[in-house]
This record gives C-alpha cells, sequence and structure tokens, in this order.
C-alpha cells in the first residue's frame, strides 16, 4: 500500500488547542509636560488636580519647570500632586508621551525620542510641509486635539475651546465699549430707561450659542444669522430664549449692521471662513461699533478683518474697533487648561487600561479619528489633501 503524501507529520495533523487574542496588561504611562515656547501660548494640557489623578493609577509624569505658571499653576501645585519636576527640557521631551498645547517647533521634534507619541493641537492652516517630514524622520505616532471625537460623534476639545471662546466674545465687547476713546462709552446691561445694546452674532454654532447666551444675560437685543435655518433652529432651543433670527441675506444683515454696538462673527468654512461682511457694510456702521472676528485664525468672515495678537488687540478701521486675535481662549488660561485637562485625562487613563496607545486606537474610533501620524506614516487624509502628500488608511497599519 502507497504511502500517503502530506508534507506534515502526523503530530502536525492532530487537532491543537486554539489561541485567542489576549488583552494587554494594563501598562505604566511615562508623560511628558514641556513648557510652551509659543508667545501667546500660556494653557497647558493637565492641572495639578488631573495629574493627581494621573499619578494615582501608577503613572509618572514629568513637568518641565515652570510650564503651568502663565496658567496660574505653581511648581509646588504640581510637585504636591505627585509630578517630577526638572529643568532640562531635553529630558521632558525624551518622555515616551508628550502632551503639548501648541503643536512642537522643529527644534522640538529633534529632541522627541524616534516611536514616541506626541499629543498636541495639529492648526493644519499654520502648519509647513518640513513639520510632517520632521516627523516622518523620527517615526513619530501622532495625534491632533481637533480631530478627536467622542461617543457623540462630535469633537470635545473644539468644542471645549469654541464655549470659551463664544463667552469671551461678549466679555471683550463689554470691555472695548467702555473705553470712550475706542468704543462709545456704553454699558453692556440693561439699565432702566436706558436703550439696551445692539448684537449682532453671525453663525449658530457652539461659539455663537454662548455669546448669545452671554449677551442675552447681559441684557442685550441679539440678532442671530446663519445659512441653515436647522441650526437656527436648534438654536432658538438651546437657548431658550425667543431670539430674532434670519438667514445670510445682504439686505436684512445690512439693516442690522448698520444699527449694532457689537458685531460677531462665528463662521467657520471648510478651508477659509467664508466672507459675509463686505467693507462696504463695515463703512456703514455706526462710529465706535466693535467687531470682533472669532473665525480670524481661519481667514475671518468680515472682509476688513486684520489678524493682532494679544498684546495688541486692536485695530480701529473707518471708524469701527476691530478684534483679530486668533486664539481668544488663550486669554483666559486657567479656565481653558482645566476644560483641556478634562477632556484629556480619561483618555490618558483608557490608553494605560488598553495596554498602550495601539490598543486603545484600535478600540476606541473617536481617539483612532485623532491620529493624523502613526510610526511616521501620514494617516489623515485632511493632512494630504492640504499639502498634497501620499496618506495610508490606518486600519490598514494597524493589523
Amino acid at each position: 500500500m502507497s504511502k500517503p503524501t502530506t508534507p506534515f507529520t502526523k503530530a502536525q495533523l492532530l487537532p491543537q488547542e486554539e489561541t485567542l487574542e489576549i488583552s494587554k496588561q494594563k501598562g505604566a504611562l511615562y508623560i511628558g509636560l514641556p513648557k510652551e515656547t509659543h508667545a501667546q501660548e500660556k494653557r497647558i494640557c493637565l492641572t495639578p488636580d488631573a495629574v493627581a489623578a494621573v499619578v494615582a493609577n501608577g503613572h509618572r509624569v514629568l513637568l518641565e519647570h515652570g510650564a503651568g505658571q502663565q496658567a496660574g499653576f505653581s511648581n509646588t501645585a504640581y510637585s504636591e500632586a505627585g509630578a517630577e519636576i526638572t529643568t532640562d527640557t531635553k529630558k521632558v521631551f525624551g518622555c515616551p508621551i508628550i502632551l503639548k498645547v501648541e503643536p512642537p517647533t522643529e527644534e522640538e521634534i529633534a529632541l522627541i525620542n524616534p516611536k514616541a507619541v506626541l499629543i498636541s493641537a495639529l492648526q493644519l492652516k499654520t502648519r509647513q510641509k518640513n513639520y510632517f517630514e520632521a516627523l516622518a524622520k523620527k517615526k513619530i505616532t501622532a495625534l491632533a486635539f481637533e480631530f478627536i471625537k467622542d461617543q457623540d460623534h462630535s469633537y470635545p476639545a473644539v468644542k471645549a475651546l469654541s464655549e470659551i471662546a463664544g463667552t469671551a466674545s461678549v466679555l471683550i465687547a463689554s470691555e472695548l465699549m467702555v473705553n470712550a476713546q475706542k468704543g462709545k462709552g456704553l454699558l453692556f446691561g440693561n439699565i432702566s430707561g436706558v436703550p439696551p445694546v445692539e448684537v449682532v452674532v453671525i453663525g449658530a454654532g457652539t461659539v455663537g450659542q454662548f455669546a448669545i447666551r452671554s449677551a442675552i444675560g447681559l441684557g442685550a437685543n441679539v440678532k442671530v444669522f446663519d445659512s441653515s435655518i436647522t441650526r437656527l433652529r436648534e438654536l432658538q432651543y438651546k437657548v431658550g430664549h425667543t431670539l430674532y433670527t434670519s438667514t445670510i441675506q445682504p439686505k436684512n444683515l445690512m439693516k442690522s449692521l448698520r444699527r449694532c454696538d457689537v458685531a460677531i462673527g462665528a463662521i467657520r468654512g471648510t478651508n477659509r471662513s467664508p466672507i459675509i461682511v463686505t467693507k462696504d457694510m463695515v463703512e456703514n456702521m455706526k462710529q465706535g461699533a466693535i467687531i470682533i472676528d472669532v473665525s480670524v485664525d481661519m481667514g475671518g468672515c468680515f472682509e476688513t478683518t486684520e489678524m493682532t495678537s494679544h498684546d495688541h488687540p486692536t485695530v480701529i478701521k473707518h471708524g469701527v474697533v476691530h478684534y483679530g486675535v486668533p486664539n481668544i481662549p488663550a486669554r483666559y488660561p486657567r479656565t481653558a487648561s482645566i476644560s483641556i485637562s478634562n477632556i484629556f485625562t480619561p483618555y490618558l487613563l483608557q490608553i494605560a487600561e488598553s495596554g498602550g496607545l495601539e490598543q486603545a486606537i484600535r478600540f476606541d474610533r473617536g481617539l483612532k479619528n485623532g491620529v493624523y501620524f502613526y510610526r511616521g506614516i501620514l494617516t489623515s487624509k485632511a493632512v494630504s489633501n492640504w499639502f498634497d502628500m501620499p496618506h495610508s488608511d490606518l486600519n490598514l497599519l494597524m493589523f
């Protein structure tokens, strides 16, 4: 009888036990918090309370000396929370996970260890192509705040900072109006016998919603313009107040701008904010009126807006005060830091619980959405389209 021809031995043909993937052991994270070097940036990603929560779960946090001081958090507060403090910037950037608000500069990327994890803002419109080339060279895995989604498919970091920007825009306008030389010497409040302040808000998103709430709270008359009827309808419900709402029609908008004391622009486009208010419309506004263009970082929705800084925030054009600071939440560093910290603490603990970032992004789609660089390979379609760079699908790289 002829022997059966098979490449396998008798032992190999016996049924074997099935081997299933087991979850990785919970790992300890080592997080670096460097000091922000950008002149306008005063925020920090983790507050002392957040550091205490992270350290209590068995992780290590290395803070650069003075990193939280501009946000009102002392080195002592961090030290008492369990953070290690160092004056060596290179040592902080040498941590496996780096948490930053502003994207790192090329000099800072040079200090980062290969295959490290970088969590920061991306600010796509202000990036250069060589920034991504530097990340690729170091094979860094990078996540952007503004791309991370939560269970409701909204962007928690963007939403939190938009809430601050919306509320702040009205408070800034009230400060500028008091100054009789620049503004009109008016009080932003409903005083008996005094006509209320007229406010026009262009855009009914999160920024617009919080600006409207603040303005109504101070007793102003508010008119809202947006291109979407659905957003205007939802806004009435969210604010819980009957408002003057209108779609963006030049005639109605012109009439409202002519009478208003404050105009707030909060419309974002895909690549650039659309110019809604033309130079002619601004010329017809009251002398001493205030324009707060929150969307100036995307180009601005007022034609006459110029980008300014926190040190010199206003420009007067056609007798109208223009406020064009791109990073309004940085004006309130402590509030913004607490807000960012509340978002990132659960994510850091989740990454550790999953056994590392790879496991976490494998099971959390929202976190996976935040990854724009994976081990030196570009995975974000938005970045790819903006810079005309090749990208790969993250799902194909993970397994």
